[in-house]
Parts: C-alpha cells; sequence; structure tokens
C-alpha cells in the first residue's frame, strides 16, 4: 500500500538482513588478513568476495532507506559498519551522508575487481560467485543511479566489444546475449547472459518459503499480477513476433500474470536473476545516450530489441533525437526486465513520482518524490537499538 510504518516486519527484516550480510562479510575480511590457514590467492579471492557483497548490500539498503543520491547526495544515509562486530556494545554509530556510502560501495567494488578471478572452474560457480566482470557490471548500476554517464561508459566497455556481436570474453568465458530470450528463464540458469544469480541448489535448506518465491508470488497464486494499464500493454509485449511476450498470459481468475519464473509447485527453485548481460548493454546505452553518442546507444538498444524481435525497425520518431532515444531507451528496460526488480531504482533514480497502483489487496495512491513514504522508513529495531541513529523526516 506503499505506506509501511518503521515497526513493519518487511522494514525490520531486509534491514537486519542486509546488516547481516555486511557484518559476515567484515568478520570473514578480518579473519583473512593475514592469515595461514589457506593460501595469498585463496584469501585475496575471498576477501574481493566478501567486499562484493558488501557493496551489494549496501548499495540495496541506501536506495531502500536513504533519500535518491540525485535528490540530496549530502544528506542522511545509513551506518557505515565496515568494522566486525562480534560481541555486544558496539550498536550506537550516526549516519553517514548518502554520498559516503557510495564512495565505500564504489571503493568496495574496485577493489573487488582487483582480485576477483577471471572466472572459476563450473558454469554454476560463474553465475553464482562474483568474479572480475561481476563487480564492474554492479559498478555500472551504482554510476547509472548516480547519473555519472562517462563512468558507466567507462565501465561497460571494460566488458561489451566496440561493435556488435557485443560480448565479453576472457578466458574459457564468455557472457553475451542469449539467441532465444526464453532460453534465460528455460531452467539452465547458467547460460551466457547470466552474469549473476542466486541459485537454489537441491537442498532443503536453500529452497525458499513459497510466499517468498519469485514463481509462488508472480503464476501460482498471484499476489503481483500485471495491471491492464502498466508496461504489460506495450505492443512489444502483445507481438507474436516478440520472444518476451511468450511470458506472460491469463490465468483462470483473468489476471494478466508473468510466467519468467516458471516453478509454480514445491520446492520454488527458480534461480533470481541478479545481474544480466542485457542490462550492461541497456546501461550501456542510456549513458551513451545521455552523453550524445546517439549511435553507440542506438545500437546496444536494437541489440536487446532485436534479440526478441529479429525484424523489428525502431520507427525514427523514437530514436532520432536524444531525448526521444533516451525515452524509447527506459522503455526497453520496462519491457526487458518486467519482474525482475528494476521499475523502482529507475523510478527513483529519475526522481519520478510512484504511480499509483492496484493489486489484490486493493489500491495505493501515488507517492510524490517529496513525501515521506517516497522511501521506508528507518526501523523501529534499529532505533531502539542505536542511540545515535536519527529517523527519517
Amino acid at each position: 500500500n506503499q505506506n509501511v510504518a518503521s515497526t513493519n516486519d518487511f522494514v525490520n527484516n531486509v534491514w537486519s538482513v542486509g546488516y547481516t550480510a555486511i557484518n559476515a562479510s567484515n568478520i570473514l575480511i578480518s579473519k583473512l588478513n593475514g592469515t595461514t590457514v589457506v593460501s595469498d590467492a585463496l584469501a585475496k579471492n575471498y576477501i574481493a568476495e566478501a567486499k562484493f557483497v558488501r557493496a551489494f548490500s549496501y548499495f540495496s539498503l541506501i536506495q531502500t532507506y536513504s533519500k535518491p543520491y540525485n535528490l540530496d547526495k549530502n544528506g542522511l544515509g545509513l551506518p557505515l559498519r565496515i568494522l566486525p562486530i562480534t560481541s555486544s556494545g558496539n550498536n550506537d554509530l550516526a549516519r553517514s551522508t548518502i554520498e559516503e556510502i557510495y564512495v565505500q560501495i564504489l571503493k568496495d567494488l574496485d577493489e573487488a575487481e582487483l582480485d576477483l578471478p577471471i572466472e572459476y572452474s563450473s558454469p554454476l560457480l560463474n553465475v553464482s560467485r562474483a568474479k572480475k566482470c561481476t563487480a564492474i557490471a554492479l559498478k555500472t548500476r551504482v554510476y547509472l543511479v548516480q547519473a555519472n554517464y562517462q563512468k558507466v561508459i567507462a565501465e561497460s566497455q571494460k566488458i561489451v566489444s566496440p561493435s556488435a556481436p557485443f560480448q565479453y570474453s576472457q578466458g574459457t568465458l564468455t557472457h553475451k546475449l542469449e539467441s532465444n530470450f526464453g532460453t534465460i528463464f528455460g531452467g539452465s540458469y547458467t547460460g551466457s547472459e547470466a552474469i549473476f544469480s542466486i541459485p537454489f541448489a537441491n537442498s532443503t535448506t536453500e529452497t525458499p518459503s513459497s510466499q517468498s518465491a519469485l514463481a509462488f508470488n508472480y503464476l501460482a497464486q498471484p499476489i503481483l499480477f500485471l495491471t491492464t494499464a502498466g508496461i504489460s500493454s506495450d505492443p512489444a509485449l502483445n507481438s507474436s513476433s516478440d520472444a518476451r511476450s511468450s511470458l506472460i498470459s491469463t490465468n483462470s481468475a483473468k489476471q494478466k500474470v508473468l510466467r519468467k519464473f516458471s516453478i509454480t509447485t514445491a520446492p520454488f527453485r527458480d534461480y533470481v536473476p541478479v545481474i544480466r548481460y542485457a542490462e550492461i548493454l541497456l546501461n550501456y546505452a542510456e549513458a551513451a545516450a545521455n552523453a550524445n553518442d546517439l549511435a553507440t546507444a542506438t545500437s546496444l538498444l536494437k541489440a536487446v530489441r532485436n534479440r526478441s524481435d529479429a525484424a523489428y525497425v525502431f520507427p525514427d520518431t523514437d530514436i532520432n533525437t536524444k531525448d526521444a532515444l533516451i525515452k524509447t531507451i527506459l522503455t526497453e528496460r520496462r519491457i526487458e526486465f518486467l519482474g525482475e526488480g528494476f521499475k523502482l531504482m529507475d523510478l527513483q533514480r529519475k526522481l519520478q513520482t510512484l504511480p499509483a497502483k492496484k493489486g489484490s489487496i486493493g489500491t495505493a495512491p501515488l507517492v510524490l518524490v517529496s513525501s515521506s513514504n517516497y522511501i521506508w522508513p528507518i526501523p523501529s529495531g534499529e532505533i531502539s537499538t542505536n542511540k545515535l541513529m536519527v529517523p527519517n523526516p
């Protein structure tokens, strides 16, 4: 309902899980520095992975609990915890600024890139563990949120070839668009497009509960069905010539549902896609367009669209000016990443109103950028234990 209280379980749990991952990373980094238990090379690898996890966790938290970077980078960010906590009495820590948190995120990713391996020994490990290009890929997302387009371009060029067919190849590792869009969600999960995913192996300890599973929420008993007036009404998602349209259908309750995650019976083990190569191409395209390199931006945009619809030709009016091209790229992001968690991030980095929503439990009004509920409140649990915590106004 776009109006959650600081006492809400979701608000408290997301914060707790994020900081638990951050502290686990801090502990691992501390223990591995100077260790003789593992080789120096392996210690460097693990420390780099921990820095990636810490950066990703802080990036998720700062977007959820602090104002957008482009609205007020000097505003209240988060407590910046980079030392391990292994005993009580370390709760009190003031909030760093939003800018300071982003500086730490990018520092961690830069350092991770240096010490991460190019690849691992199997496709599953290449998808589920951070490697060099994983850190680079996440940097393109972070810099895009900051609207630092030159940095997005510089990082993208490390992992995107100068011309089509766009790809990244190092060692035996290759990342590129899958030739068939359906393959991405077809059950293999370790194809060339998957840069980083959260896997669920054949283990009850790694299987999400039904209500935490993507397929359950989108398809089996949909809580998150597709609104008639949303992006699912775009012609691309209603065209038999665009492969992405095949992953949308109407269920027996006449609800429009997303079929990307299709394991609808327990155990629910659809992998969660976190970073796909298509995102890197569209991050790069948006940055290039903002830097007035319309030719490169258009080529990257066409690569993503024509993968799903080989015969499609963008109308000139959609791509012949900078503003039109950026608008088309942003629309393509909504089409390509439907159901993968990008829309809120894109709205907030663009400082746009959160639209009104209609769901199975009712209707929620739109949320203005200036509204207090544009971001989540600081959790009540943190306020009660951290005496230096200043709540969001």
